[in-house]
């Protein structure tokens, strides 16, 4: 995949609807702090076009980012962030579960976990919640170049563990600092967006 163009399309808060957009969406969903902007804007080859912060929590909208006029990206709101008080995180749930449920363009949902520790609860709620939806999650394992080389096949193995991940689940170790990881992701938008041409020819 080569990034010819990305925008910033479509912002939706609490009461906004989904847009009916014309092209396949990935959504990325992760708790906050997990590296979730550091990771959209290294697809996207852009240095800060999803907003990273200092303060956790920021991303309270659903944002969708066009791509190459083929494709969205959609950055999920950041669970798990313990100073939102508990209406508010009620809400971003809210907007979560309506997004996967009524998006008629979603295709794969990715799900990031931090590699070096195991996941938390709302990891695991978070995965139980996709696949109800219908999807079988993408697992990302974020901050690779934190561990060293040769824990990485331990810590992978923790992660499926601990999300008890179906059989021929994918999960893609990735460093924002190097980069390792995201050919895999793009192999595999790739395949999606072929099959969506095979399917229209």
């Amino acid at each position: 995949m080569i990034i010819k163009n990305v925008s910033l399309e479509t912002v939706c808060g609490i009461t906004s609807s989904i847009p009916d957009n014309p092209y396949m969406e990935f959504a990325f969903a992760g708790k906050s702090n997990v590296g979730k902007s550091s990771l959209i804007n290294g697809l996207m080859n852009r240095k800060a076009l999803a907003r990273t912060s200092a303060q956790p929590g920021k991303t309270q909208t659903i944002n969708f980012y066009n791509i190459n006029d083929a494709l969205y990206f959609v950055d999920l709101p950041g669970y798990g962030y313990a100073k939102a008080n508990e209406e508010i995180k009620a809400k971003w749930g809210k907007m979560i579960e309506n997004y996967l449920h009524s998006s008629k363009q979603l295709r794969a949902v990715f799900l990031l976990v931090d590699i070096r520790h195991e996941p938390s609860g709302n990891d695991r709620m978070m995965y139980e919640w996709i696949l109800h939806q219908g999807f079988k999650p993408i697992i990302i394992a974020t901050k690779l170049d934190k561990i060293n080389r040769s824990q990485i096949q331990k810590h992978v193995k923790m992660i499926k563990d601990g999300l008890k991940v179906e059989k021929g689940t994918v999960v893609i170790p990735y460093s924002a600092q190097t980069k390792q990881g995201r050919d895999e992701i793009y192999e595999l938008l790739d395949s999606y967006l072929d099959e969506g041409e095979s399917v229209q020819a």
